[in-house]
């Protein structure tokens, strides 16, 4: 429910409650009131509207006595007015808490035998009327009493007055102040005790709730809900709440994931450097030592040194990759291809350095080779090379052999498949090839080292390019990896006006010429560092030289 609707409702009802509880609470003090009254008079006709005015029952009550009182002393048979008739009354006035007063000739010769101390008897005066007319009721305020008052003559001629004493509880109860005062003070608490529940329930437990969930955060429980059955702005306070207990916990989750991915890569690159370092280190310690003494020796010793650095190279490219692709900063450069011109050299290029290893290879293309893709060649070649070099890293130690087809999936979607008959994987490894890290082989062997972050990267470029990709195979059978390109649609020819004011064609301007020098500056200190080695190797081959000469001098010597 929301806030403003339930502050309206508890607005009228402070209004209307508290009414409906005092008219229910007037009810049942009118209904006490009515029932004591009929038990008292033991009279069942009483109204519920004699609770308002008792006096109306009182009169109807004192005045039936008053009638037999005075028809028993006026009658003319004296007998009759005997001591047991007048005692006989008294009683049953005794019932409503009043009492039997008789005076004749100007003195009182009956007063109810149990009221002969009451205070009342001072004020009664047989020798005068207590009233100023006979048949009105005076009230004594310090005695709480009521007087009925009739004169009557008996048959011998004799007059009096009969008085009817009643107690004040007999017409107002003596309990209706104090009721009326609880019943306000009770409607009043029940209906602050209402409203509060109400308040209680719709808002102070939610935010006790949400505090709660607060805390539990704050300790770094982010597993826990935060629920509630309330509707309006409470509801949607929680369902904001847990929206942003879901978001906190995926961040948590993702930095959890990002260090343990973090510490992985340290460890990984750590040790994918310091093969190749070692390496080098140990070839050059060789060179120093004099331990390459023939050119070919030497040859070897620089070749390898060259080879271990271009690995460290090829290490260094893929984290620049990784890095430029969470900075979602990869350069593309997208052009119109024929897929068969572009695959033909892809497989040549990839043939012959499989060639040298010792690796089969097989190129097949099913669809039409005229068709086309709008994609770019370096990345997309970086995505085949990648892999493929992991179909290197696991491949068998004989009869190895890689596949690339290329096909149709549909009329819109091009498929390429890259098939080796290595180590293969399971389904389960299958679904985690492409995580940024994951590595099959925990061993990290030197034959199968790496960062585990090629897939990745192929992943990335894939879906770049409005592809998808994926891995099927069995262990111990082999892997393939599939992935799709859309075929190129044309679009609609642009005037050169429109061309030259497309805000895209000119940031992939900028950004190729950015590309450009960047990949100007790299080749050039490629160039260098090829540079350097050649005058290295020069060097070394002078001082191998010299170092001949020097020896086949002493040698001539002896």
């Amino acid at each position: 429910m929301k806030l403003n609707t339930r502050l309206i409702i508890i607005f009228f009802a402070i209004i209307i409650l508290p009414f409906v509880l005092a008219a229910l609470t007037y009810f049942v003090i009118c209904s006490s009131i009515v029932w004591n009254m009929k038990q008292t008079y033991d009279m069942d006709d009483i109204p519920l509207s004699a609770a308002l005015n008792p006096s109306e029952v009182y009169t109807s009550i004192t005045d039936r006595f008053m009638d037999i009182a005075e028809e028993k002393l006026s009658t003319e048979d004296t007998g009759l007015v005997g001591a047991g008739d007048i005692q006989d009354i008294d009683k049953q006035l005794g019932r409503i808490s009043s009492f039997l007063v008789l005076s004749k000739d100007g003195e009182l010769w009956y007063i109810s035998p149990e009221r002969e101390e009451d205070p009342v008897l001072q004020v009664i005066d047989p020798k005068q009327e207590v009233v100023t007319q006979s048949g009105y009721s005076l009230y004594y305020n310090d005695l709480r009493r009521v007087i009925k008052v009739k004169d009557y003559q008996m048959a011998d001629g004799s007059t009096g007055y009969i008085y009817i004493v009643t107690c004040v509880g007999i017409i107002v109860s003596e309990i209706s102040g104090e009721g009326v005062l609880i019943s306000i003070v009770l409607v009043l608490v029940l209906t602050g005790i209402l409203l509060t529940s109400w308040v209680n329930q719709g808002i102070i437990k939610p935010m006790i709730a949400l505090k709660e969930s607060m805390k539990r955060i704050e300790k770094g429980d982010f597993d826990t809900p935060a629920v509630t059955a309330e509707k309006g702005e409470v509801g949607e306070l929680f369902e904001g709440f847990e929206k942003m207990r879901l978001r906190l916990k995926g961040s948590l989750d993702e930095r959890i994931k990002t260090e343990e991915a973090n510490r992985e890569l340290v460890t990984n690159i750590s040790h994918d450097l310091k093969t190749p370092i070692t390496s080098i280190k140990g070839y050059v310690e060789g060179i120093m030592d004099g331990v390459a003494d023939t050119p070919e020796k030497m040859e070897k010793y620089i070749k390898t040194i060259y080879n271990k650095a271009g690995d460290m190279d090829f290490l260094i490219d893929e984290l620049t990759m990784m890095s430029k692709i969470d900075a979602n900063q990869i350069p593309y450069r997208f052009h119109r291809m024929n897929v068969g011109d572009y695959f033909a050299d892809c497989a040549e290029e990839v043939g012959l350095d499989l060639g040298t290893k010792g690796i089969g290879f097989d190129y097949k293309i099913h669809c039409d080779s005229e068709a086309e893709i709008n994609a770019d060649p370096e990345q997309l070649k970086r995505v085949i090379n990648n892999i493929i070099n992991n179909s290197v890293k696991y491949r068998r130690e004989e009869n190895s052999k890689i596949t690339l087809r290329i096909s149709n999936k549909d009329l819109k979607t091009l498929l390429v498949e890259i098939e080796d008959n290595g180590k293969g994987i399971s389904e389960k490894e299958a679904e985690k090839v492409f995580d940024r890290f994951y590595r099959t082989d925990a061993s990290r062997n030197s034959k199968q080292g790496g960062s585990g972050i090629g897939l990745s990267i192929a992943k990335k470029v894939v879906e770049d390019h409005n592809g998808t990709i994926w891995a099927t195979g069995r262990e111990n059978e082999g892997m393939t990896v599939h992935f799709t390109l859309p075929f190129y649609v044309e679009e609609p020819v642009q005037t050169e006006e429109e061309t030259t004011n497309n805000p895209i064609v000119k940031l992939e301007k900028m950004i190729g010429k950015t590309v450009e020098s960047t990949v100007a500056g790299i080749k050039s200190g490629v160039e260098k560092t090829k540079a350097g080695v050649e005058k290295t190797k020069a060097e070394i081959e002078k001082k191998t030289r010299r170092n001949r000469g020097e020896q086949n001098e002493q040698d001539s010597d002896h």
